[in-house]
């Protein structure tokens, strides 16, 4: 019934010994002595944050709270850093967010997660014929049972190893509210969604239900929610 719309990626897989980090110069100079500094107590702090999430800010070196910034944004998802575009994504959609969230039993960031995954961050959203916003965020199809408002809207379908140009129909709706409230009535009403209800913050289950409840084609897709809403949630932290 779903399908993947958008070809946001969620950023690359980061090991302890596969942290992005500048070149301070070409050669010798500045970049041996930043080679240098790039040594076993950077690495073991940048593989404790890695593995753990919890430790604070304080205890870090000045490089390794660097690289623990680069490891947070890296993690947000698609090819857009995370800033005041995404912030203020994130703070337009909060209230709706926290509503549906009350209602699967879920934080916040993962319904705000799945918004900005399927949405681009607000950046791709499906558009009525007239170019207006139809406010559907999470790329949800309009099915025979469906008796609202309808967008046609092209996507793409992972089918048998390869990814399907389609055009399709969806759901549209009047407003924000009505498109998180019908969001938050699928995921209840559906028992193939069933696990994700009542996961709290965890992003893992979250996603990995969703995914196994066929919500999306794309085999990656629970990998990719996971890394939007973790990274949400680490800009939460203290």
């Amino acid at each position: 019934m779903f399908t993947v719309r958008n070809d946001i990626g969620a950023g690359p897989d980061f090991g302890a010994d596969a942290v992005a980090l500048p070149l301070m110069g070409q050669g010798g100079g500045d970049g041996e002595r930043f080679a240098d500094q790039w040594s076993g107590q950077l690495r073991s702090e940048v593989r404790d944050f890695i593995e753990n999430g919890s430790d604070s800010w304080a205890s870090l070196s000045p490089e390794g709270a660097w690289a623990r910034q680069r490891v947070q944004d890296a993690t947000l998802g698609g090819s857009m850093p995370y800033g005041a575009d995404q912030q203020a994504f994130l703070d337009s959609i909060a209230p709706y967010a926290q509503q549906a969230a009350a209602k699967l039993g879920v934080a916040p960031e993962l319904v705000s997660a799945h918004a900005a995954l399927e949405s681009g961050w607000g950046q791709r959203p499906l558009t009525r014929a007239d170019g207006g916003s139809n406010h559907n965020l999470f790329g949800i199809k309009a099915g025979k049972g469906w008796q609202g408002e309808v967008t046609r809207a092209l996507t793409t379908e992972h089918v048998d190893g390869r990814d399907v140009k389609r055009t399709e129909n969806f759901r549209a709706y009047s407003g924000l509210q009505d498109a998180f409230a019908d969001y938050a009535q699928l995921l209840a009403g559906n028992p193939r969604y069933r696990g994700a209800l009542g996961v709290g913050g965890n992003a893992q289950a979250f996603a990995q239900a969703l995914a196994q409840g066929g919500y999306a084609t794309d085999p990656g897709y629970a990998d990719k929610l996971r890394k939007v809403a973790a990274g949400i949630q680490a800009r939460k932290q203290p």
